[in-house]
């Protein structure tokens, strides 16, 4: 009784509720193909140094010792890396790690403290990591000086 009562207010038949299947045929009654998705164009840059990311948008330099820094001295994109970023991406307001001295409530101060804000939550979200002294947030907030 209950069923019939939900299936009365939701418009349902005794079946339920299905969606409609894709059309086979079209209005002459001959057999329609179904449609195929857009072919998606390759990855492209200029001299293959930039590629696009999946999520769209944003181009990307090359992952080479001359844009990113590797693990074990901390991490991040280079000076080059983060230049080549920004001629890629106009109007981009990245910046390199904070790294030396700097006056207490400097913009690079605000900055530094606002990054190991961030990433001791990320050592409370990932105490494997945390753990670990050679693991890539470690390295990045020695960088930093956290």
């Amino acid at each position: 009784m209950i069923d019939n009562y939900y299936a009365d207010i939701l418009g349902m038949k005794k079946g339920g509720y299905t969606a409609k299947p894709y059309p086979l045929v079209d209005k002459e009654g001959k057999p329609k193909p179904k449609p195929k998705p857009p072919k998606r164009e390759p990855f492209r840059g200029s001299e293959g140094e930039y590629r696009k990311m999946k999520r769209g948008g944003d181009v990307m330099p090359s992952r080479n010792k001359k844009n990113f820094r590797p693990t074990e001295k901390g991490a991040g994109m280079t000076q080059a890396g983060v230049a080549a970023y920004r001629r890629a991406n106009p109007g981009s307001k990245l910046k390199t790690a904070v790294t030396g001295k700097v006056k207490p409530g400097s913009k690079d101060a605000k900055r530094r403290k606002s990054f190991c804000a961030r990433s001791a939550g990320q050592m409370k979200k990932f105490p494997k990591a945390a753990k670990d002294p050679n693991s890539r947030l470690r390295q990045a907030r020695r960088r930093w000086k956290c």
